[in-house]
């Protein structure tokens, strides 16, 4: 008897998907990438396939093709119910069909369909896209390979013909059947410094002297437990740069396609100003059941929850007397820690920081349209802007309502998103940030929520950036038309890419153009120019054209249903002129030159999911031949399969409560949780009081500390804070980017209390500390 090898169903099939290989390459801050699915029929019906997978937000794909039998098909862009009716139409006739849709209900979920698959036939099913690459606080590019989709949770009434709807199996991530291979190669101007990455890689091999090209491959084996995840870091990323690109020949004149096309880099120098001390901050915190799973698969890996209950500490500790501020967390309700927001007190802090010890996740599913919509209809504070954080794994099905929802609501305030975990929606975390004029961030691996959470609210605390604009300088009988939204808010340290469309006649060779940036800071202008030449270069590919069409696209493309009628018909113009697909669009590919269409009964083959942690349930599957493999390999043990009865360690550990923080177990050098505990002391006004639990920080004996203050006209809290400040430099600068927003608060503090006596002060604690922690950290 034949022993069949490999992943089975539970009804024995194999799983027709084997491999999947990636082409990357980054030329400065773009990323071009080629993925190819491959398909082999091993069994003796036709088959049709359905594989459901993540893909970015940002993404803009525009190639599909198939390799059948040797025979290339082409696909074609079609609006979305021509292309399944095409599609359904030729599976029906026994044609071989191909077609590859973006989700109705989400920008980041694709899903391609294989019709018609012949026994013993194989497939080879590529598509291409072009991708800006987000820029890190380090500076480096990062470039994120999605392979994690997390499910989504239902809402009751939800559309039926979401690709999410679809009930894929799920199996250990031991079990998996297919691989993935990724070579990536980077090119830029600058040199490549070092490529960093969450994953195994190979050695960096460089392809010149000058380091300005290199190579790298992900390692085999990878599991897909993970995002796959590049960092690329250059010599310099903050050069401002204007790139043309040639229209397509052929074209008509006055398309977005015939026409040249512009990408422009800013990086603002904006300078530094004093903090803002009014607004109402919002954090709004998701507490549905999946945030107990674990920050990343690593041992000892804090829980969601209690990551978003430290940096909900750190916040609250960081905000400026005088603001208002509320913390609601959701799931399939949601609660708020008071009915409206509260003045910024020491009264209100203590209050909040009790009922975030509190915090569980414990609101079941993540429903996050209803809260949203009730902070909205709350009655706006004179003089205090609302600042709204959301934070959330990101596993909804109404992506599109809620962007539409924050969109109706963007005069009034900014959001700044943040996604929790591997998988979370980068439709949903960018989709709200971007049409409210906020920033996101993505939590991932050993990445710390804290240190991104601080980032987004020193950005918000930033004085308004105003009267926004930018022009453009071009020879007679050229002119330009911004293809991206207007730009209202620049944030410091943020890069700003613009796409234009130049139309008319261009110029001779030696012609030049200016774009110009201008904006108000604090009753002060500024601007920053760019000089250009209007030599447009050739691309195959015709990225920046791709690039601009999916700017455009992510403006007007609020999902299939939730899209206007007049926006619709631009996204459709848009998409199948450029070739960028979109949620009324689909690439449809039709074998016709088959000898005789495919016979017999077609059956249905969905392609497995890896089972995580934040999955509650898998469809069963086998795997054959363990026990014959495990008896050839005669002397390694057998693996022990996962019981739905058992639980794993891991299990264990990502449902069990930390008692401790991230900063102890992953923080050593702060001994016993020290700057937590020092944190935790701190007033709302800044401050510290004098204090056994300051002393056990400080590791000085409180009666000691006591008699070392000898300064008259101050006090023991103006001393104790001036300790507490020295603490931090010297204690935690590996977290400075977590306490600096309390710290500015305690220097202030000195400032406005300790008077003349400062300097003294200042001086006096350095030498009872015996610090090396230079005197100019308290602006004297």
């Amino acid at each position: 008897m034949v022993q069949l090898c490999g992943l089975l169903t539970c009804q024995e099939e194999p799983v027709p998907l084997k491999s999947i290989s990636v082409t990357l390459s980054i030329c400065e801050f773009v990323a071009g990438v080629s993925v190819t699915l491959n398909y082999e029929n091993e069994e003796k019906v036709p088959l049709e396939v359905f594989f459901v997978f993540p893909m970015d937000e940002d993404s803009a794909v525009y190639s599909f093709e198939a390799m059948v039998d040797g025979k290339k098909i082409q696909a074609e862009l079609q609006e979305k119910m021509k292309a399944h009716s095409n599609y359904e139409n030729a599976i029906s006739q026994g044609q071989q069909a191909f077609l590859l849709e973006e989700d109705k209900c989400s920008r980041d979920v694709f899903c391609c369909n294989v019709g018609n698959l012949p026994p013993g036939s194989k497939a080879a099913l590529t598509l291409k896209y072009v991708q800006e690459l987000p820029l890190e606080a380090d500076g480096a590019l990062r470039y994120v390979l999605p392979a994690i989709l997390n499910p989504r949770y239902q809402l009751s009434g939800g559309p039926e013909d979401s690709c999410l709807k679809m009930k894929a199996p799920v199996v250990p991530l031991e079990d998996l059947p297919y691989t993935i291979s990724l070579v990536a190669t980077i090119s830029s101007q600058h040199s490549i410094e070092r490529i960093q990455s969450n994953c195994i890689l190979s050695p960096t091999e460089y392809l010149d002297d000058k380091k300005t090209s290199a190579r790298v491959s992900l390692a085999d084996g990878h599991k897909f437990d993970r995002d796959v995840e590049l960092l690329i870091y250059y010599s310099d990323v903050h050069t401002p740069s204007v790139a043309l690109e040639m229209g397509k020949p052929m074209q008509k004149p006055d398309s977005l396609m015939g026409d040249t096309a512009a990408m422009v880099s800013f990086y603002p120098d904006i300078p530094e100003a004093e903090p803002v001390t009014c607004g109402e901050f919002v954090f709004l915190m998701d507490r549905s059941g999946s945030m107990q799973g674990p920050m990343s698969k690593q041992d000892k890996s804090q829980s969601r929850i209690d990551a978003a209950k430290e940096t909900l500490t750190l916040l609250l500790k960081s905000l400026p007397i005088g603001c208002y501020f509320n913390v609601y967390g959701f799931g399939s309700s949601y609660e708020a820690f008071f009915p409206n927001s509260v003045q910024y007190t020491q009264q209100t802090m203590e209050e909040a920081l009790r009922r975030v010890k509190l915090m569980r996740a414990d609101l079941g599913g993540t429903e996050i349209l209803i809260p949203l919509q009730f902070i909205y209809r709350g009655p706006s504070i004179p003089g205090h802007p609302l600042q709204l954080f959301v934070f959330t794994d990101g596993e909804v099905t109404d992506t599109f309502s809620v962007i539409r929802e924050v969109r109706s609501n963007r005069e009034r305030h900014r959001c700044f998103s943040f996604g929790i975990g591997e998988g979370a929606s980068t439709s949903l975390i960018k989709g709200i940030a971007r049409v409210s004029r906020g920033t996101s961030e993505f939590i991932i691996g050993k990445e710390r929520m804290q240190a991104k959470a601080l980032r987004a609210l020193k950005r918000s605390l930033q004085p308004v950036v105003e009267d926004v604009s930018l022009s453009c300088d071009l020879p007679q009988g050229l002119s330009a038309k911004m293809l991206s939204p207007e730009q209202t808010v620049i944030f410091r340290g943020q890069r700003l890419i613009v796409y234009a469309q130049l139309t008319g006649t261009m110029p001779s060779a030696e012609a030049t153009g200016e774009v110009c940036l201008k904006y108000t800071l604090q009753g002060k202008s500024f601007e920053n120019k760019v000089t250009f030449s209007l030599q447009p270069k050739h691309d195959d590919n015709f990225t920046i054209h791709r690039l601009a069409a999916k700017s455009f696209l992510q403006t007007k493309d609020m999902g299939f249903r939730e899209t206007s009628a007049g926006d619709k018909k631009e996204v459709l113009e848009v998409s199948i002129e450029s070739g960028v697909i979109s949620s009324h669009t689909a690439y449809i590919a039709i074998n016709k030159d088959l000898n005789k269409p495919v016979q017999g009964p077609l059956a249905r083959r969905d392609i497995p999911t890896p089972f995580l942690l934040s999955t509650t349930a898998m469809t069963p599957w086998k795997r054959a031949c363990r026990l014959d493999r495990s008896h050839a390999l005669g002397h390694r043990q057998k693996k022990k399969g996962l019981s739905l009865k058992e639980t794993s360690p891991e299990l264990e550990r990502a449902h069990s409560s930390n008692k401790r923080t991230n900063l102890e177990t992953h923080h050593p050098v702060f001994g016993e949780n020290y700057l937590v505990q020092l944190i935790s002391l701190q007033k709302a006004d800044g401050s510290w009081d004098l204090c056994e639990g300051l002393a056990i920080v400080l590791g000085v004996k409180l009666r000691d500390i006591r008699d070392a203050f000898t300064i008259k006209n101050a006090d023991l809290t103006s001393w104790a804070t001036a300790l507490a400040v020295l603490w931090l430099h010297a204690n935690g600068q590996d977290l400075k980017c977590e306490w600096e927003l309390l710290e500015r608060k305690a220097v202030a503090w000195i400032h406005n209390h300790a008077g003349s006596v400062r300097h003294l002060l200042v001086k006096n604690a350095i030498a009872f500390l015996k610090s090396p922690v230079d005197p100019s950290v308290f602006a004297l």
